[in-house]
């Protein structure tokens, strides 16, 4: 058996060095002298192990619960505690019990959820008497907890003769109202470590901190869902699943006539030009009209944006180049190959249009409007509004309307 000696090297400049502390154990011995010292680095030991696991492996963001959602006036206590004159500012919110992990690994648990007054919780220099939108979020703290006597001190040692007894782990609460950056690393575990400690766990715009917090003013949808990355997924498309639409109309939304037409599909995140390439996009139409049951055919079609010579974007436009004719019962089913489409870091967006949910987003003035929606409202992990994907990355979109002769 060969034994071989290795030493540290200088990682190549590309690549960066695996940010992680050198694991050495405590080795127990007979006869052995133990002083606080070493616990400590036996309980380091193997927090940094579990930390290393969790980051890697599983990822970070919110797991559960801590949903924020505003304090109503009966239930808010508005006088001071020697029950002086109603205070000035009554925008408050809550954040509900819930499980997060932040970038390094650490776990962050709200248990009994809490009441956050906004604005004490904004740093002096950010407080403000006009409406403001604030971000609100939390992170990993750490307290000392049940002092105890200590009953040996020494010269050498650096206690005093009372000590705490234990480390309890805890959260803080971050309100600010300068926007958070976002998290763009592509590889959140060998790269450098994470500068975003904070968990954000939602938007509130434009808060008036003397008058309640409106429920509609608070937005969700910015926090991370736990994982090792937040997948690109389709976010929006120009069209009603489901809907019936007119010949005219249909014609209007396919370009059929106009160049300013076509289908729009908007993305939460950037995803390569490049990738958008013929045969990604399909319009199949299925004739349902009398005597021409069971035809289909497929639309010419070809990318009108986005335009120049950009390495990204965030939505296409996919227009009908051919001029065939649509008629009664026909069914347009519109097929986008998401799976061939990369994002940023050249991860596969996750399309799959679950339910049918992905909203119609508004592209101009006189588009129909979204129709009430009913039955899963929110998504199983109850912030809203629904996009595609299932998690898994990949998968196929599919969307369709159908075709009425009818005059509206």
């Amino acid at each position: 058996m060969t034994e071989v000696t290795t030493r540290a090297a200088t990682p190549a400049a590309e690549h960066g060095g695996f940010e992680a502390p050198p694991f050495r154990r405590l080795r127990y011995f007979h006869g052995q002298l133990l002083t606080a010292r070493d616990f400590q680095r036996e309980q380091e030991y193997f927090r940094e192990k579990l930390k290393l696991r969790v980051r890697c492996l599983l990822g970070y963001g919110v797991v559960c619960g801590l949903f924020v959602e505003p304090v109503a006036p009966e239930d808010c206590d508005d006088h001071d505690d020697e029950g002086g004159p109603p205070n000035r500012h009554a925008a408050l919110v809550r954040i509900t019990p819930g499980l997060g992990v932040d970038c390094d690994g650490n776990e962050v648990v709200v248990r009994g959820g809490c009441a956050i007054d906004l604005w004490a919780a904004l740093p002096a220099d950010e407080r403000t008497d006009e409406p403001a939108t604030v971000w609100i979020g939390v992170e990993y703290a750490e307290r000392p907890v049940e002092p105890t006597r200590t009953v040996f001190t020494s010269a050498c040692g650096d206690t005093s003769d009372c000590e705490s007894g234990y480390t309890e782990e805890c959260y803080r609460v971050r309100v600010t109202t300068h926007e958070p950056p976002e998290d763009r690393r592509c590889e959140t575990c060998c790269c450098s470590s994470c500068e975003h400690k904070t968990l954000w766990l939602a938007r509130i715009d434009e808060v008036d901190f003397a008058q309640p917090v409106p429920a509609e003013r608070i937005h969700l949808n910015i926090r991370r869902p736990f994982g090792p990355f937040v997948p690109t997924v389709i976010t929006g498309i120009n069209w009603v699943h489901g809907h019936t639409y007119t010949v005219d109309e249909a014609k209007e939304l396919l370009g059929t006539q106009k160049d300013t037409g076509g289908l729009v599909v908007r993305f939460s995140d950037d995803v390569r030009v490049d990738t958008l390439r013929p045969g990604v996009v399909d319009i199949q139409v299925i004739e349902g009209g009398a005597g021409r049951n069971a035809d289909t055919w497929y639309m010419g079609g070809a990318f009108e944006e986005p335009t120049g010579g950009g390495e990204f974007t965030t939505h296409f436009r996919y227009r009908q180049t051919t001029r065939e004719t649509l008629q009664d019962g026909d069914r347009v089913l519109i097929t986008v190959r998401s799976a061939f489409i990369l994002d940023r870091c050249c991860r596969p967006v996750d399309g799959t249009n679950v339910g049918g949910k992905v909203p119609y987003v508004t592209c101009a003035e006189g588009d129909h409007p979204e129709p009430e929606p009913v039955g899963c409202l929110l998504p199983p992990s109850g912030i809203g509004p629904w996009t595609s994907g299932t998690g898994a990355g990949g998968g196929t979109f599919e969307s369709w309307f159908y075709i009425t002769e009818e005059r509206r």
